[in-house]
Order: C-alpha cells, then sequence, then structure tokens
C-alpha cells in the first residue's frame, strides 16, 4: 500500500517495552515536575515547601493532602519525630495512585527551660484540638518569668518520603535560637512569632521569607531532601 508507514525491516513499531517506558521517563523528566503529596491539610506548610521548592529550582510541584480528599486520622503516638512523621507519610501513601511519592514532615519546638517540651507534642501543646494561637498563647504563659539567659531553644524538622516501592528517605534539620517574650510578626505560623534565630533580632514571624527558609528548620531538611534528589536524578 501507497504511503504506509513503516517501522524497521518488519514494518511494525517495536515492541512497547523497549522504547515506551524510556519515552516516558523522558517526558516525566524533561517536561513535567515530580509530584510530592504531602501528608498535611496545613495550607501555611504546602506553601512553604512549594516555595523551598521553587527557591531550590528542583521541578517539584507539592500537593496538599487536601487536594486528594484529605489526610487520614494518624495516632502520632510514637514519642519521636522520625516516628511521627514516618506514620504520616505511610498513611498518606496508601491513599495514592500507584507511582505517587508520599512526603511527611514532623515538626516541633525544644525548649531548653522545659526540658524539651513542648517538643513532639507542639501541635497539641494547649490541648489535642487547640489552634496555633492556643498553642502559642500556652507557651508565653509558662515562660513568662523564665530570665533571658535560659530562653534558649530550636526547631526540629524531620522529613520522611516514602516513594513508589515503599523506599523510604529520612532528612532532619534543626534551628537553634531563643524565645522573646512576647509575639512578634505577622508572618509564618505556630511558634513563629516567639522564636529569634541565632544572630538574628527578629522572629520567625517578622522575618522576610527568603531568609527564614534559608535559616529555618524545614529548609535545612529541605536542603538534604533536594540534595538527595539531585544525586538521584
Amino acid at each position: 500500500m501507497q504511503g504506509a508507514i513503516r517501522h524497521g525491516d518488519g514494518g511494525q513499531p517495536p515492541p512497547g517495552p523497549l522504547w515506551l517506558p524510556t519515552l516516558v521517563s523522558r517526558l516525566s523528566t524533561e517536561f513535567f515536575p515530580m509530584i510530592l503529596y504531602l501528608a498535611s491539610g496545613n495550607a501555611h506548610k504546602a506553601r512553604e515547601f512549594q516555595a523551598l521548592a521553587d527557591a531550590s529550582a528542583l521541578p517539584v510541584e507539592i500537593i496538599s493532602a487536601v487536594a486528594i480528599g484529605g489526610m487520614p486520622a494518624v495516632a502520632e503516638d510514637t514519642g519521636t519525630f522520625v516516628g511521627n512523621a514516618r506514620k504520616k507519610a505511610r498513611a498518606l501513601k496508601e491513599r495514592l495512585p500507584a507511582g505517587a511519592w508520599a512526603l511527611a514532615d514532623d515538626s516541633g519546638l525544644c525548649v531548653e527551660a522545659l526540658r524539651g517540651a513542648p517538643g513532639v507534642e507542639s501541635a497539641y501543646y494547649s490541648g489535642p484540638r487547640a489552634s496555633g494561637a492556643e498553642n502559642l498563647a500556652k507557651l508565653v504563659a509558662v515562660m513568662r518569668d523564665v530570665p533571658d539567659d535560659r530562653r534558649a531553644a530550636h526547631f526540629v524538622c524531620v522529613l520522611v518520603l516514602v516513594g513508589p516501592d515503599g523506599e523510604e528517605q529520612v532528612f532532619e534539620g534543626r534551628c537553634d535560637g531563643r524565645l522573646r517574650r512576647e509575639p512578634a510578626g505577622v508572618g509564618g505560623f505556630g511558634y513563629d512569632p516567639l522564636f529569634m534565630p541565632e544572630s538574628h533580632a527578629r522572629t520567625f514571624a517578622e522575618l522576610e521569607s527568603s531568609i527564614k527558609n534559608e535559616l529555618s528548620h524545614r529548609g535545612r531538611a529541605w536542603a538534604r531532601l533536594g540534595g538527595w534528589l539531585r544525586e538521584r536524578g
């Protein structure tokens, strides 16, 4: 038949397995971002992770658990940041389509004068249904009489990334600083208005987002994750 398109000597296209996966992989890496589903319904957290990805020039899109119907209920009862993050990542992974990646973080503020509290209980410091504002107000009250030389604190962030085959990667970041006596600033969320990172006289809530992302526990954990993604190719 005239004008027929022939593929090689046999006149048939090569078998799919020999060329299709390579093409799909190339298109995915060259034209589409890697999608990470974030095990959180916190809009502030999703925006912060997307800003970190954008600043690192990685082709990564962060999609909140809200986009797939919400985060399943997870009892954060392991007593460790990595344990809680792992439970959240794996709970979300069960709801994702095949081939998807799940990312979870567990973060907290550890105050030396409080022997590391609120720590892994940071999100529930003022009760199981407490708001960020209520948690912040409780910490301000608890620290009211603590002298300036005993107000050291640090933020911790642990990221757990679970891949399509269940493989797991863990990345940790930490930011040291101290607590103000009263909140300051309108940016950020959680305990940001009370925490001043080392060598800075402004709180996380007062700093420009680009500076905060460089200094923060979450930014440092993301930098390690980003380095792993680059090595992985």
